[in-house]
Order: structure tokens, then sequence, then C-alpha cells
């Protein structure tokens, strides 16, 4: 009797012990679903290439307001309509879709701010995504540009600009094509010579978790006993 009931409480702990690691697993699967969802990615096709960036959690804001404006295909068609090459690579102007406005790329968007999110640990290297925004002087509060933002080529000529420009996300995927947009040949205002675009930008949906798999033959026996 002794030993039966042993093995009975054996089986009884092998059984909670199971529960528990589905328990965790379930849990670890919906904090990664709940991560890819504060920090989404999305892909940025380019005619030079396609970058895939993730968007940061703790730039909510930002985040959001990128989101938005994806949904509505707001970037797509927008020209890099300015480049500077060793410094960072810049887009989302609607006027920039139209050469006859050149002379006011740079200066459209959206007819709203976005309030400043200054993160410590989101720094200016390569990659980064930061957005735009008006001077000190017509901007004290250093909120951000509605749809405008640029991708940090270089860091070690962008490192003066920590905590004076949002910095929202980070190139995941493609820093190759950064190096190609900006080695393009521009003019003596900065703007590419030859069309550099956002052909369009889509979010990326992540593969779904493969299931835990479990011994059930051994989970039905650990039962029995």
């Amino acid at each position: 009797m002794a030993a039966l009931l042993a093995s009975c409480s054996c089986g009884s702990n092998s059984k909670e012990t199971s529960e528990a690691e589905l328990n965790d697993s379930t849990k670890t699967a919906i904090e990664m679903e709940n991560k890819r969802i504060e920090e989404p990615v999305f892909e940025i096709r380019t005619t030079h290439g396609t970058m895939k960036v993730k968007l940061y959690s703790k730039t909510p804001k930002h985040r959001d307001n990128f989101a938005k404006l994806v949904s509505e295909n707001y970037y797509d068609g927008i020209r890099f309509h300015r480049v500077i090459e060793g410094f960072m690579i810049q887009t989302g102007d609607p006027y920039s879709r139209d050469t006859a406005k050149i002379n006011a790329w740079g200066t459209g968007g959206p007819d709203y701010t976005v309030p400043a999110e200054f993160v410590n640990e989101y720094w200016h290297k390569k990659g980064a995504l930061a957005a735009a925004r008006k001077g000190d002087m017509a901007n004290p509060k250093k909120a951000s540009s509605g749809s405008q933002f640029y991708i940090v080529h270089d860091e070690n000529a962008c490192l003066h600009l920590d905590g004076q420009y949002s910095i929202f996300g980070e190139v995941v995927e493609g820093l190759d094509v950064i190096d190609k947009i900006a080695s393009v040949p521009v003019d003596r205002m900065d703007r590419p010579y030859e069309d550099v675009k956002i052909i369009t930008v889509k979010p990326v949906v992540a593969e779904p978790e493969a299931p835990v798999q479990t011994d059930s033959v051994a989970v039905e026996a650990k039962k029995e006993e």
C-alpha cells in the first residue's frame, strides 16, 4: 500500500509539473505576442531595395502615428527628398510626390505634430528612425513632424542629435539599402537627381507560433496513475 501511495504521489507531482510547464509556455507565447504588437515591424519597399523597421514600445505616440499613416497608404510614392551621405536620409513629405512643388519639399505633412518622446536608451545609431521637426525657435517643445522622418546613415555624425529628435524605431533588416540611397548623386539642396521613392509600406504579419508539443500518451498515463 505504501508503494502504491508513493506511486500515486509521484504521478500527481508529474501532472502538476506538466501543467506548470504548459502554463509557462502559454505565458511566454502571450508575452511574445504582446511584444510583437507593442513593437510592430513594417516593411518599407523602395526603388533601391527593401528595409524592415521595428517601432519602439517606449515611443507609443510616434509608433501609433506611423502605423496610422501606413494604414492610409500615406507613404506610398513619396520620395527621399533629402539625402546626405555620411549623415542621414530623409523622407515622409507628401509634397515630394510632385516635382512642380520641388521648392516646397521638406515642408509638407499632415496638419498636426506629434509630442516629443525622448528615451535615453534610444540613440542615433546606424539605422535609427527619428522624426524630423521644425527648429527650436519656432518649436521650443521639439514636437515632431506628423509624417517626416529620417534614417541614420552614420551614427558618428548624428550623436549630437540625441535628446533633440524623437527616435522611434530602427532598421532590423536591409541596412545596405540605406547605403545605396545615401550614395546617390544629389544637387546642392541635397535632393537626389534620380527618383528615390518609397513604393509602399506594409506591416509585417508574424508567422503563428508552432503549438507546444506534448507527450499526450505520457500525460494520459500519469492521469491514470
